[in-house]
């Protein structure tokens, strides 16, 4: 498949020509970036050169960024993300499960140690089994806090080196342009919005392999050995993130279409093309099939997201506001664009989206940079939503997802994030950019420095504002010593859960941190996930919610960590909790630190007559003796 090089005059920046890595010269010797690649292997074997230590300088780079990006999670021990605690918390009990699934052999796309007593399946919530299950060994010697952590900064570094490599030595040919497009593809503002704990979305890395596999099906006639490459990675991003993978998908068929309409030399190779991507698909689907049927017809499946969660649209504002952790943002004015802090999709700042608009038209007759803007465009537009908004006011008029939600697949995509998607649009872009104007430089060299110069300011005019700032943390409640110390086992024996207070789900995760730092011993009533409405009559039917169905006595405590205030307690209400703490097979309920500690307690006591016992950080009642 035809790539633009920095060595092809007809690529990137011309619009036409030969693909150099595809081609050999006329030795037969491949040349182009075949050789690029042999040359550089050649150069790693044979020490030290600057092009190796520019290299280790760009990687080295990246991992600033990323420990600055997360410096206050670092540095303190006790904190977690500010902004979405919650979700921080269920990536703690996913990588601890992934930790169970190789110490115990715990089944990996399912788990009865939350949501008792169902089970969760873990295809359809993110399970991120191609992240937890090689970083097992971190998880068990320091822990999931400390592997949360690595799993985020790592995803930043390796997104960006990962970038970094298939630009310099795939796409674009060159150091300098592939430093700043991978730069951009990995911490641009709505990247680093989602690092407010959404690491399987920041985790890019398999992205560009996935890029650079597909544009080399055809290379060499060998269309077998490529595809089956390209199923491989496949997978591994499908145990990630599959939305990301599904936007990966979409991208790439827009333009590997627009290279075959710009370059006959791309149609030339369609043959072995799609023989590698049928040997792909064929690998990919034989691989998947069984865990995506889990996915969407095993226990615990869903059909789509609720229309609320649907309705998280993109302001066509928010393209020109700058992300609420770069340099140049605002909160405030944020607040009114989006509906939490974590899904900041676009945000790029308007001096960034002028230059990628200046960009486009200075390499219109390049067919990558079409394709790239088709994409771009694409993307942006399905995130626009059903309805059209503008600074959080709504228009009244209806975006193309609106025909597109219902279908399958797609009705559980929350529109917003088609955004994110045009990350590394933008990145790629300014990539091929900078490197068209590395080569005017040296096409030029008495208007040299001016170019630089030029070149410099625009992207420091057009980067800068959106540069990241450090992550805001808070501090998270301990976990009591009643959990940690093991004291809760003797409660839950004959397969009995903890209840806590308030019961975990959307808005109170804690318990799953609880869960966690047990290795997953510990069995939790209810929980954080993503899970079907199972309730008789639901108004939207089997659409998911981020826990399990609501009962009295969950509805009840939730009330009392809203307001604070304890809810009339009467007969009924007393029989109804008796029935929930049954059916949740409650050996104990406990409370750790809240800030309606005093209402839960009294609320807990008043409907089951116990009074409870302070110890271990928490207090505790023994449910043996109602549950049977």
């Amino acid at each position: 498949m035809t790539t633009p090089q920095s060595g092809d005059p007809g690529g990137a920046a011309g619009g036409g020509g030969a693909d150099p890595a595809a081609s050999g010269g006329p030795d037969g010797r491949p040349t182009g970036g075949a050789a690029r690649l042999r040359a550089w292997s050649r150069g790693w074997s044979r020490g030290p050169s600057r092009g190796r230590w520019i290299d280790v300088a760009a990687v080295l780079s990246f991992a600033l960024l990323a420990f600055w990006v997360t410096l206050r999670l670092w540095v303190n021990p006790a904190h977690g993300v500010r902004d979405n605690r919650s979700d921080q918390a269920l990536f703690e009990w996913m990588l601890a499960h992934g930790a169970r699934v190789l110490t115990d052999f715990a089944y990996p796309f399912g788990s009865d140690r939350m949501n008792v007593p169902e089970s969760v399946n873990l295809m359809a919530n993110t399970s991120v089994l191609s992240i937890s299950l090689p970083m097992t060994p971190v998880t068990l010697l320091f822990g999931p806090r400390i592997a949360f952590l690595v799993f985020l900064t790592g995803g930043l570094i390796a997104t960006a080196t990962a970038w970094y490599f298939v630009l310099s030595r795939v796409l674009i040919g060159a150091r300098g342009p592939a430093w700043l497009g991978a730069g951009v593809c990995a911490f641009a503002p709505a990247m680093i919005s989602h690092a407010n704990a959404h690491p399987n979305i920041v985790s890019q890395f398999v992205v560009p392999l996935i890029v650079w596999r597909t544009l080399r099906l055809p290379d060499g006639g060998r269309w077998l050995r490529n595809g089956l490459l390209l199923g491989l990675v496949i997978v591994w991003q499908a145990f990630i993130n599959l939305e990301i993978l599904l936007m990966t998908a979409i991208g790439l068929g827009v333009v590997v279409g627009a290279l075959a309409l710009g370059r006959p030399d791309v149609r030339r190779q369609a043959r072995p093309f799609l023989a590698g991507l049928a040997v792909a698909a064929v690998l990919a689907g034989a691989l998947l099939a069984y865990p995506i049927y889990v996915q969407f017809f095993g226990p615990g499946a869903y059909q789509g997201l609720s229309e609320l969660i649907r309705g998280y649209r993109t302001d066509l504002a928010a393209f020109t506001e700058f992300g609420r952790e770069s340099i140049a943002g605002d909160a405030k004015t944020n607040a009114k664009l989006v509906k939490n802090p974590t899904e900041e999709n676009g945000f790029f700042g308007w001096p960034l989206v002028v230059l990628v608009g200046a960009l486009l038209w200075w390499l219109r007759r390049s067919p990558v940079a079409l394709g790239l803007g088709a994409t771009g465009l694409l993307f942006a537009v399905l995130s626009l939503g059903r309805e059209i908004q503008v600074e959080g006011r709504a228009t009244g008029i209806p975006g193309p997802w609106a025909a597109l939600e219902d279908l399958p697949i797609l009705h559980s995509v929350v529109p917003t994030r088609w955004a994110l998607a045009t990350v590394p649009v933008v990145g790629v872009l300014l990539a091929l950019g900078a490197e068209r104007s590395r080569r005017l430089a040296a096409e030029h060299p008495a208007a040299r420095p001016q170019i630089r110069f030029a070149t410099a300011t625009m992207l420091v005019m057009a980067l800068l504002p959106a540069f990241p700032t450090p992550l805001p943390s808070t501090r998270l409640d301990p976990v009591p010593a009643f959990v940690t110390s093991g004291a809760w086992r003797p409660y839950v024996a004959g397969g009995r859960s903890v209840v806590t207070l308030p019961l975990p789900d959307t808005d109170y995760a804690d318990p799953l941190r609880w869960s966690a730092v047990t290795g997953l011993d510990l069995p939790l009533a209810r929980g954080y996930f993503l899970g079907p409405d199972t309730r008789p009559g639901a108004p939207e039917g089997r659409i998911a919610l981020f826990t399990a169905p609501p009962r009295p006595t969950s509805s009840f405590f939730a009330t009392i960590r809203r307001t604070g205030e304890v809810p009339p307690v009467t007969g009924p209400v007393r029989r109804s909790a008796l029935e929930d703490l049954r059916y949740w097979r409650a050996g104990v309920v406990v409370l750790g630190a809240h800030e309606h500690a005093d209402a839960l307690r009294r609320g807990m006591t008043a409907l089951t007559g116990i009074q409870p016992t302070y110890t271990g950080g928490a207090w505790i009642w023994d449910v043996r003796p109602l549950t049977g």
